[in-house]
């Protein structure tokens, strides 16, 4: 037991250690790569690139349709030529009077009207105070700019919404504002959730109760995520008022759009604007209210920003469709989660790396599995998750990139190894090969090429598969990897077939040896044992003929010649065994003594031949009417033996030697001579009549005696 627990304790030792080797290196290099990915990132150096990416899944989505709840009204370049700059309250009064009569749903002014613009300012007034559901807007002031108020009358009925943006530091605007609360402690509506809170109530949905203590706002099963400063690929954003991931449909031109002249000149079906959310704002290009989004740029063309109001209209739609539609939200992972799937993604390129050992592979491998990357987070996109796609790909890149140039390194050193190996081994007669983990050959001496046939080159470049026949490669493999596993010298006998098909049996010692730089490699050393396997067959022949021989002495000198049945010597051996058995089972053993009848008449009338075939006549009845386990002897002449091991009783005995007497005295033909042949029995029994084999043999025979002297033909037991 000690020494299977001390083998057992050699083979795990060294198996963790590797174990520790591999995983350790794989930790540690996943780990620190990860951290350094995890630093940058935190730096904020990554920002820009995730922000690109991201840009460019909305570019490689499918465009959404048309959102025809709202319908934008643009001021553009014929409008300013046409009716001035800037528009006067009185057209604007107009235009709002001609919208209003087509009832749509809400109005959003998104046009500042903080300073009255003559002609009209009380036609304005008026239709601010007498117009439903009418939005106007106001600019928050902030840190960086000064506000603009809103109209007072729209103020004083809380009609306003403010139409500030949260834009990232490339200018794009990514985020949406809900809610802002400014210094005096009040909070303000935006102008895109004021317009979808009106057109929600008409679908009798209404706004939860918000405070700014609050985490969340939900309308009906909708819950729009706050967002926090390092959400997605934010790094420390500023995440002031209620923001949240805009999921914006398309570029420039998603949503319908009328010119204001076409309006003012009565060209429109109310029907176009009848139960629709309309937003009144500017398209023209020299008022340059622009906004960049994730539609705004791409690889090979410039930028192309949207108009402010057909942001709003992209806010608005955003609101209503996620509530109405289920639209999708951009959804985000926690922090943790996002530095595991870092961590994860470093690991793996570490592990693949360490596993291939091949910088060729180890490259080709981490392309297709960040562009799988790729894929699979933008896949995730179209379901709404951001998932940080660059810093996983750099950490996968990165730890590949180190154990590969870990690898690289000990190649070099491998290389340097290798040269000095062969300089080495060829001053060696005895056939040697060097192989690495992957099975390839490194190093082979001159003696190896010799006794294989082929030359250098050729074994270098073919593997076992392509050189020998394919069961000897496959074991060649097996036992190679038998030694890499164990660690362990090994010395196994196989055969070799060479370049001329000749067989050779071959004793292979194989043994593992790592060089300074940490390279491991499997040496094996051959010898050519054919001449002694040919000699040891040749006596195993010789032996297993002489085992042959013997037993068939054995068998021939244990067994009658004539009937093939066991001899007076095996007869004494099987009773011997029989009563040993008996005593240690505490059963009854039965000996039965037969005689053949008037047995000398035949030999004498019939002559010899016809005897031997009749007492090999006997010796096979009597062998079909008993147990397997019986033994049935001749003594001698015409003298037979039973023994009945185990038997249960007398009767029982007395019943197999009816059923004896019968069967011999069936009928007997040979070779046209009738015959009628009987027999006499004595029974003894062990250990009821006596304990002694030689006076159990004596009882049996009296009682034979007995039985022939009786009338023959009849059955006796031993009479003490």
């Amino acid at each position: 037991m000690l020494k299977r627990f001390k083998g057992s304790r050699r083979q795990v030792v060294p198996a963790l250690k590797r174990w520790l080797s591999h995983e350790g290196r794989v930790l540690a290099t996943s780990s620190s790569v990860a951290g350094v990915v995890l630093l940058i990132r935190f730096l904020g150096v990554l920002q820009p690139s995730e922000w690109a990416l991201f840009d460019q899944y909305f570019r490689w989505r499918p465009l959404e349709p048309v959102d025809e709840r709202i319908v934008i009204i643009g001021i553009d370049e014929q409008d300013l030529q046409k009716y001035g700059f800037p528009t006067s309250d009185g057209i604007l009064a107009q235009l709002l009077e001609k919208v209003n009569a087509a009832k749509p749903r809400a109005i959003g002014l998104d046009i500042y009207r903080d300073l009255p613009i003559e002609p009209g300012q009380a036609e304005l007034e008026k239709a601010f105070k007498t117009i439903p559901n009418l939005i106007g807007i106001e600019l928050l002031e902030t840190d960086r700019k000064d506000g603009v108020r809103p109209p007072e009358i729209l103020k004083d009925k809380k009609e306003i919404g403010f139409n500030n943006l949260a834009r990232d530091a490339d200018g794009k605007v990514r985020r949406g504002l809900l809610y802002s609360d400014t210094e005096d402690g009040q909070t303000h509506t935006s102008f895109a959730l004021k317009l979808a809170l009106i057109y929600l109530k008409y679908q009798g949905i209404k706004e939860e109760s918000y405070s700014p203590d609050s985490n969340e706002l939900k309308l009906k099963n909708t819950v729009f995520n706050r967002f926090k400063p390092n959400d997605g690929s934010y790094i420390r954003a500023n995440d002031r008022g209620y923001q949240f991931l805009v999921n914006l449909r398309g570029p420039s031109g998603t949503f319908p759009s009328i010119p204001m002249r076409d309006i003012l000149e009565n060209r429109v079906s109310p029907d176009v604007i009848k139960n629709r959310i309309v937003i009144i704002g500017s398209k023209a290009a020299s008022i340059k209210d622009f906004e960049l989004t994730s539609y705004s740029d791409g690889v090979f063309k410039a930028s192309a920003p949207i108009y402010g109001v057909e942001l709003q209209a992209q806010l608005i739609s955003q609101i209503i469709s996620s509530v109405l539609d289920g639209r999708t939200l951009i959804k985000v992972w926690p922090e943790p989660l996002e530095w595991l799937w870092i961590f994860g993604w470093s690991w793996v390129g570490a592990a693949l790396s360490w596993k291939l050992q091949s910088p060729r592979r180890s490259v080709g491998l981490i392309i297709l599995m960040t562009i799988g990357i790729t894929g699979a987070t933008y896949l995730a996109f179209l379901g709404g998750w951001w998932i940080p796609v660059i810093p996983a790909n750099l950490a996968l890149v990165g730890s590949a990139g180190v154990i590969i140039a870990h690898f690289a390194h000990l190649q070099g050193q491998l290389k340097r190894s290798t040269e000095f190996l062969q300089s080495i081994i060829n001053t060696i007669p005895d056939p040697i090969f060097v192989k690495n983990k992957d099975h390839e050959k490194l190093v082979l001496n001159q003696a190896y090429c010799k006794f294989v046939g082929y030359p250098l080159n050729v074994l270098m470049e073919k593997s076992d598969e392509e050189l020998f026949p394919k069961y000897e490669a496959e074991l060649f493999r097996q036992q190679d990897e038998l030694a890499f596993h164990t660690t362990w010298e090994q010395e196994n006998e196989e055969q070799l077939t060479d370049a001329h098909g000749i067989t050779h049996y071959i004793a292979t010692k194989r043994s593992l040896h790592r060089d300074a730089a940490g390279n491991l490699f499997l040496v094996g050393v051959i010898r050519d044992i054919t001449e002694r396997k040919l000699l040891e067959d040749n006596l195993k022949q010789i032996a297993a003929e002489l085992k042959r021989s013997n037993a068939e002495l054995r068998v021939s000198a244990e067994h009658d010649p004539l009937t093939g049945l066991p001899n007076r010597t095996l007869f004494n051996e099987r009773l011997s065994q029989s009563l040993e058995w008996a005593e240690s089972q505490n059963r009854l053993v039965a000996l039965l003594f037969l005689d053949l009848n008037d047995f000398k008449d035949v030999n004498d009338n019939q002559g010899h031949h016809i005897g031997d075939l009749l007492l090999k006549t006997v010796a096979n009845r009597l062998k079909g009417c008993l147990r397997g386990s019986d033994t049935v002897s001749r003594l001698g002449g015409d003298e037979f033996t039973v023994i009945l091991p185990g038997i249960p009783s007398k009767s029982d005995a007395a019943r197999v030697a009816q059923k004896i007497l019968d069967t011999i005295t069936q009928e007997t033909v040979l070779e046209g001579h009738h015959l009628s042949i009987t027999t006499s029995i004595g029974i003894s029994f062990y250990p009821t009549d006596t304990q002694d084999l030689e006076t159990l043999i004596k009882l049996a025979d009296t009682a034979m005696y007995r039985a022939k002297s009786s009338g023959k033909n009849l059955y006796e037991f031993a009479n003490l």
